[in-house]
């Protein structure tokens, strides 16, 4: 296959437009003749409808319905709600970059297939097989642009949201603070007829948090909180390093010992 046709058939290949009308003719297989020249008649209004349709969320849902307030009621939160977003779609996007791929092999073997084939019916099946491939290949493609669209929205939303307040490295640093607003959000609006399940749920893990707080173990930690749990400083204010782990009676190394004096004995 020389290089001029190894072009001219990718871009065939990547056509949207041709791989949607090219099935919008077959489907007069399958409607009656009334809807199928009503269809015909909205070919173009369908064909712009199939670009422009919406795949993901809007920077409008982003802002309004995924970090809403009252559920991220800190930048800090919000920031790494942007994060959890992000890795999402970038992780969806690899995937779909596999099957992308595994579908283009698809089409070079229905392509192969359609050449050396010389039943006519099992050429047309191939054809039928080959027109499903172009066109799903149509779709990731449509997938991935707006996928792309959002990774770059998130990342738009990090740079905004990182006013240089927070502690971008460690999601654990914001988040007793950042529950305890939300936890408190979600207090507000209970009222004698919340449901006792609704009601223990939220109002507890509040308390839980509370206790946590004033025992020092949630960061920022206090004091007392890092001595009993055996933290010490390492270089930063919320970067701490495990000094010794809970006490045990014994040492690690008698417990290995004897495990595996058990082991032979049994």
């Amino acid at each position: 296959m020389s290089e001029e046709t190894k072009k001219t058939e990718d871009k065939k290949l990547r056509d949207i437009v041709a791989a949607s009308e090219a099935n919008v003719n077959h489907l007069s297989t399958v409607l009656d003749d009334k809807d199928f020249h009503a269809l015909v008649e909205l070919r173009d209004e369908l064909k712009d409808t199939w670009h422009k349709k919406q795949v993901f969320r809007t920077e409008t849902e982003m802002r309004m319905s995924v970090l809403q307030d009252a559920k991220y009621p800190t930048k800090a939160a919000k920031y790494w709600q942007c994060v959890r977003e992000q890795n999402v779609f970038f992780e969806n996007l690899m995937t779909l970059s596999f099957d992308y791929r595994k579908n283009n092999v698809e089409i070079k073997k229905l392509n192969k297939k359609i050449e050396e084939e010389k039943d006519p019916l099992e050429v047309e099946m191939h054809e039928i097989e080959l027109e499903e491939k172009l066109y799903g290949k149509a779709n990731m493609e449509l997938v991935a642009k707006d996928r792309m669209r959002e990774i770059a929205q998130w990342s738009q939303l990090k740079e905004e949201y990182n006013d240089g307040s927070f502690d971008t490295k460690n999601v654990n640093s914001h988040q007793a603070e950042s529950y305890k607003l939300m936890l408190e959000n979600k207090v507000k609006p209970l009222s004698p007829g919340s449901s006792q399940p609704e009601i223990f749920n939220v109002v507890g893990q509040l308390h839980t948090l509370d206790r946590l707080q004033k025992d020092g173990v949630l960061l920022p930690y206090s004091d007392e909180g890092k001595a009993r749990l055996g933290y010490k400083p390492n270089g930063g204010d919320n970067e701490m390093s495990v000094s010794k782990n809970i006490k045990t009676e014994r040492k690690p190394k008698e417990e290995v010992k004897e495990g595996k004096l058990a082991y032979k004995e049994e």
